[in-house]
C-alpha cells in the first residue's frame, strides 16, 4: 500500500441549506456531459476502491489519478486501462490539475493533513469535491470548508458512508416517528483491535517517491517507514492524522451526532485515556469522551483498541437511548430497537453499508447540483467531536466551548490547538 492510501441524515435544515447552494449553482457548475470527469487523489487503498466504485457505477469517467508514489499512480491507471482501454492521465502533484477544465470533480483519498488544503485549492479551482474522512485534519479547517463550499457554490460530500446506507435512512425514520420517545443520549465505540507498531530507524524514502510533497503542509521530519505509507502508521502521528478516533471512530461519532441531533455544537467536553499497548504513536488506544450539548443532550465514545471483543456483538457501533427505549445502531449495517422496562425487541433491520451508494450520490449531485447528504455542515460537525475530544484530551481538563463563535473560553491553551501552523506554500 502506498503513501496517500488511507483506511478503510443530519438535521433537515442543514439539508435546507445545503439546497440554497445547489441552485444558486444549477446554471454554472453542472459538467458538459451526463458523465462526471473525476481525478483521484491518493490511489492507495480507499482512492482505489473509489476508482473501481466509479468504474462499476457508469456515471464517471476516471480522467486522472494522483499520488506521491509513481508505483501507486501506475497500479491505478492500470485498474482503469483494464476496464476502459483507455490509460488516465497520470501526475504526482494535484496541482497540476486545478487549471485542468475538463476535470469536474476531485476525490480526495490521502493522509488526513491534505484532505482540507487540496479539497480548499479545488473548490476555488471550480471543482466539486469528494473528501475522504475525517474532512478536516484541526477544527478550524472545518469551518473554512463550508465557507468556501459556499462562495465557489460546489458540490461537497464527505466520507461518511452510513449516511446513505438503507439501514440509516429507516432508522431516521423510526426515530423522527418517536419509537423510542425522545433521545436524550446517544454513545458510539470503536473497539477495533489494533496491533502497536514497534519503532523503527529513520531511512531514505522509497525510490520515486516526493517525500517533500507528501509531508507538504505538515512540518519536515526525516523519513520514516514507521509515520509512512499505510495509515496505520501515519495515523498515529499528529503531523498527519488524528488517532482512532479520527482515524475510524468517525463514522461511529458521526452516527452517534446523526442519532441525537444537537442543535450545534457541544458546550462542555472531558476525555480521558491511556495506551495498554504501547508502541509508537502519539494517540491513546484506550479512551474515553463526554460531549454535552446546551439543550442537555450528551454523547458518549468510547474507544478501546486493545480488545479482542466488542460491545452488543459488533466492534463498532452506537446506542440511541430515548424516554421509551433505545436503538443498537451499528454501521455494520444493522440496527435493534428494545422497549420498555423489559427490552422488549422492537424493529430491527438488516442491510448494507451505503459505500457505492454514497460515492454514487455525489457524482448524481455533481450532475444534477443538488445537495448530498453529507455537505459541509454536516462534516464539519462530526468531524468537530473528533477534533474537541481530542484537544480534552492532550490538555487534560474540561474544555468549554462556544457553539456561536466556535472558541474554546478562557483557555488559551486549548484555544490554540482548534488550529494548526502550516508549513509554506501550503495552507487553507
Amino acid at each position: 500500500m502506498n503513501p496517500l492510501s488511507r483506511r478503510h441524515f443530519f438535521s433537515t435544515g442543514a439539508r435546507n441549506a445545503a439546497a440554497l447552494t445547489a441552485l444558486a449553482s444549477t446554471s454554472q457548475g453542472a459538467p458538459a456531459s451526463d458523465r462526471v470527469n473525476l481525478a483521484v487523489i491518493g490511489t492507495g487503498g480507499r482512492g482505489t476502491s473509489a476508482i473501481r466504485q466509479a468504474l462499476d457505477l457508469g456515471t464517471a469517467t476516471v480522467a486522472a489519478v494522483c499520488d506521491v508514489d509513481p508505483n501507486a499512480t501506475e497500479r491505478a491507471s492500470q485498474i482503469v486501462y483494464q476496464s476502459t482501454n483507455k490509460a488516465p492521465r497520470s501526475v504526482s502533484d494535484f496541482r497540476g490539475l486545478l487549471e485542468d477544465k475538463s476535470i469536474d470533480a476531485f476525490m480526495i483519498a490521502t493522509p488526513h493533513h491534505w484532505h482540507s488544503p487540496i479539497a480548499v485549492a479545488a473548490m476555488k479551482a471550480g471543482k466539486d469535491v469528494y473528501v475522504e474522512k475525517p474532512a478536516s485534519h484541526v477544527f478550524r479547517e472545518g469551518r473554512v470548508l463550508i465557507e468556501t463550499s459556499k462562495r465557489y457554490n460546489r458540490i461537497f460530500q464527505h466520507g461518511t458512508q452510513m449516511r446513505s446506507a438503507d439501514v440509516t435512512a429507516k432508522a431516521r425514520e423510526l426515530l423522527d416517528a418517536g419509537v423510542i420517545g425522545e433521545v436524550k443520549m446517544s454513545k458510539a465505540w470503536n473497539l477495533q483491535r489494533n496491533k502497536a507498531l514497534p519503532p523503527v530507524p529513520d531511512a531514505a524514502p522509497p525510490p520515486g517517491v516526493d517525500y517533500d510533497l507528501w509531508q507538504g503542509p505538515a512540518p519536515r521530519r526525516p523519513f520514516n517507514p514507521g509515520r509512512f505509507n499505510r495509515a496505520v502508521n501515519w495515523n498515529n502521528r499528529r503531523d498527519y492524522g488524528n488517532g482512532n478516533i479520527g482515524g475510524d471512530g468517525i463514522h461511529d461519532l458521526d452516527m452517534a451526532h446523526f442519532g441525537l441531533s444537537p442543535k450545534t455544537h457541544p458546550v462542555r467536553i472531558t476525555a480521558h485515556g491511556s495506551n495498554v499497548d504501547g508502541g509508537v504513536g502519539e494517540f491513546p488506544d484506550n479512551m474515553t469522551v463526554s460531549y454535552h450539548f446546551a439543550e442537555g443532550k450528551v454523547l458518549l465514545y468510547e474507544e478501546r483498541g486493545w480488545t479482542p471483543y466488542g460491545q452488543y456483538g459488533v466492534d463498532s457501533g452506537n446506542a440511541f437511548y430515548g424516554t421509551e427505549g433505545f436503538m443498537v445502531f451499528s454501521r455494520r449495517g444493522f440496527f435493534q430497537v428494545y422497549l420498555g422496562r423489559k427490552e422488549e425487541k422492537g424493529p430491527a433491520m438488516k442491510g448494507t453499508e451505503g459505500h457505492p451508494k454514497h460515492f454514487g450520490d455525489f457524482l448524481d449531485s455533481v450532475r444534477t447540483r443538488k445537495p448530498t447528504i453529507a455537505p459541509a455542515e454536516v462534516a464539519h460537525h462530526s468531524c468537530a467531536l473528533v477534533h474537541l475530544g481530542e484537544i480534552a484530551y492532550r490538555v487534560g481538563r474540561v474544555v468549554h466551548f462556544d457553539p456561536a463563535r466556535e472558541t474554546i473560553l478562557n483557555d488559551p491553551e486549548a484555544n490554540a490547538l482548534l488550529t494548526k501552523r502550516y508549513t509554506a506554500p501550503f495552507s487553507v
